[in-house]
């Protein structure tokens, strides 16, 4: 496991995040996997982690490494995992994971944490005009879109937000939620989306701390799928370049940068905060 706390003792930051119940989905790899790590040490005792992902073989290799004891793991520190194998396309997807969440709850937690991480790149071999078939471009948007607004909304009507506990929801999002990248029309709507979803939010719940966070370009396998497919060639000798330099970022350096955000919880609630702008 990275080494949070190192990355982390540079910034004099509150100690930790509280008694929560954290739910992240895309939990199996990559920035979802990370942001696991990282929570699993900035709990407090009696916090609950719910991990969920398509994958069950990799959620729960990731579940027995948190469980192990150690300085910064879940084990360590007296916290719970809980593992979903769900499909966040389907309603019982959904289901499974607040359902697993309410039995995982207790009155003690102080803190609901919901990281809406699961998502895809989508084809980017192919330019906007070449998308005529509306049943690939709902099972995208199904994915990208609908799933976070619909666990969100579920989760929220589930715990409430009341004086006793916090509420903070987050986005994983991306520049492309702000501009236009040629041949990634399927990402930038979906995080074009996902990101006006959570403002809005934001503005209905004032008492849901709501954050989208752009995570910077990830040495990921999302990563290597866009440098390898992208349509564009411009825009897949950027990414190219960027590897090609070391340019790229890992999941812990950018999770870090959330998790100072999320302990110091001073950014204005709907904010986009990019890992540059840090």
């Amino acid at each position: 496991m990275s080494s949070f706390p190192a990355l982390l003792h540079t910034m004099p930051l509150p100690e930790d995040l509280g008694r929560a119940l954290c739910v992240i989905t895309g939990a199996s790899k990559g920035f979802g996997r990370a942001v696991a790590q990282a929570v699993a040490g900035l709990v407090t005792p009696g916090s609950v982690l719910v991990l969920a992902a398509r994958s069950g073989d990799e959620l729960r290799a990731l579940q027995a490494e948190l469980d192990q004891p150690g300085p910064g793991r879940a084990g360590q520190a007296g916290v719970r995992t809980e593992v979903v194998v769900a499909d966040v396309t389907r309603t019982e997807g959904l289901e499974r994971i607040v359902q697993t969440s309410k039995e995982a709850f207790s009155e003690s937690i102080e803190h609901i944490i919901l990281v809406n991480n699961a998502g895809s790149l989508g084809d980017v071999s192919r330019y906007t005009k070449s998308f005529t078939d509306m049943a690939e471009v709902d099972s995208y948007l199904s994915l990208n879109v609908s799933s976070s607004l619909c666990l969100t909304a579920r989760v929220l009507e589930a715990f409430p937000p009341n004086p006793g506990r916090r509420c903070t929801v987050i986005n994983v999002s991306s520049l492309c939620a702000l501009q236009p990248f040629p041949s990634w029309v399927l990402y930038c709507t979906g995080k074009a989306a996902r990101e006006m979803m959570f403002k809005v939010l934001a503005e209905e719940e004032p008492d849901v701390r709501v954050l989208n966070y752009s995570p910077g370009p990830l040495d990921t396998a999302m990563q290597v799928e866009a440098r390898s497919n992208t349509a564009d060639p411009n825009i897949k000798k950027s990414f190219s370049d960027m590897f090609a330099k070391g340019q790229l970022l890992t999941c812990e350096e950018s999770c870090a940068k959330l998790m100072k955000l999320l302990l110091e919880d001073t950014y204005t609630s709907g904010a986009h905060i990019d890992i540059y702008d840090l």
